[in-house]
């Protein structure tokens, strides 16, 4: 898991379908009025873009992204 690389929701984007949500197996996203938030960021494993590969509105940016690496199957359950 990382402190330094986690996803952020771009509401203006965001259609609120709940894939990021349903995608997510470390509890990184909840939802709250209906709509997806990152709750617990420190869940997310470090590279991984599963949901945001999954998102139809391409709402989900990361912080600490800067090198475009991937996860390398750490069991996140993104296929990159």
């Amino acid at each position: 898991m990382s402190k330094t690389w986690y996803p952020v929701i771009n509401l203006e984007k965001c259609n609120a379908c709940m894939t990021c949500v349903n995608f997510c197996r470390h509890g990184v996203y909840k939802v709250k009025d209906g709509r997806p938030v990152v709750v617990y960021p420190e869940g997310c494993v470090h590279g991984c873009k599963g949901c945001s590969k999954r998102c139809p509105a391409d709402a989900i940016e990361y912080v600490g992204d800067s090198t475009g690496s991937c996860c390398s199957g750490s069991g996140c359950g993104c296929d990159c």
